[in-house]
């Protein structure tokens, strides 16, 4: 599969990108990719050299949680962790608006998860700037100092963020589930229809729905802002679930293979006791 088309390497148009792929037998395929990337991140585990951050946004209802359930289940627990960033705290919004991505970065080894990520801040804040009033910062007093050069230049200050976390080892790889607002509502109906699926309903989602104009236009100047060389952004079509799953776990292994991973060997004073060793505990 060439992930490259899903890249984006120029500058985008959302609504000229299909949202909608059928790739036959995904999940079959799925399940073959996801036991090479597991075993391919226990390498990793192993080296110690690297960690690994996977960011995931999307409008709701877009399938990221059943995407890290499905792609991420054969991972040995110890190797992978996965954060969801939902409205800040008290204490997040005590501090600037990466504190709270910092904290949760993983450690070399481990492969981290961001279930909405640092993007929400020039996303969610963008169409609700109000928002930003929470973070008490100096040089905003009103919603004329939240303007596109102050979104742009936040931008700017994850761009750098996320440079240094490579430049210190971290493989940062970011999809955006491009879902189609007819499949949203029929997803949405869905958790509507089906009285085990209510849970997953709130009258605010519809209240978000009606902005999905502008959540478009803020992803896509996000984006075509921040996919760089080092931390690049893949656009997925999300319209079919298991395809979707297949193409972000197909990329995340071909990106992962190019770093060729490689378990530590034993220092050579005790490759050279190997027998030794043996004899000692067979002898017990």
């Amino acid at each position: 599969m060439d992930i490259e088309k899903y890249k984006v390497s120029e500058d985008i148009e959302l609504q000229k990108i299909s949202t909608l792929e059928f790739i036959e037998d995904a999940e079959k395929k799925l399940k073959k990719t996801r036991k090479k990337l597991a075993d391919l991140q226990d390498t990793m585990y192993a080296e110690g050299k690297y960690s690994a951050l996977i960011c995931l946004q999307g409008m709701d209802t877009s399938g990221k949680d059943s995407l890290i359930r499905e792609v991420f289940k054969q991972f040995n627990v110890r190797g992978v962790e996965v954060n969801s960033f939902k409205v800040p705290t008290e204490l997040e919004l005590n501090h600037d608006f990466l504190w709270r991505h910092y904290i949760a970065l993983p450690a070399k080894g481990k492969v981290g998860v961001f279930n909405r990520t640092h993007y929400e801040n020039v996303l969610v804040t963008r169409v609700h700037p109000e928002y930003v009033f929470s973070e008490n910062i100096p040089s905003v007093k009103s919603l004329d100092d939240l303007n596109d050069e102050f979104y742009h230049a936040r931008m700017e200050k994850i761009n750098q963020f996320e440079k240094h976390l490579v430049d210190s080892g971290t493989i940062i790889l970011k999809f955006f589930l491009h879902l189609s607002k007819e499949e949203q509502k029929n997803r949405l109906l869905r958790r509507l229809n089906i009285p085990e699926k209510n849970w997953k309903f709130s009258s605010g989602d519809l209240k978000e729905r009606k902005l999905w104009e502008q959540y478009q236009e803020c992803y896509e100047d996000a984006i075509n802002r921040t996919s760089t060389y080092y931390a690049p952004w893949f656009v997925i079509p999300a319209d079919d679930k298991p395809t979707a799953r297949f193409i972000v776990a197909k990329t995340i292994l071909q990106e992962f293979e190019k770093y060729n991973f490689k378990e530590p060997t034993l220092a050579d004073k005790d490759i050279n006791k190997l027998e030794e060793f043996k004899a000692q505990l067979n002898n017990e």
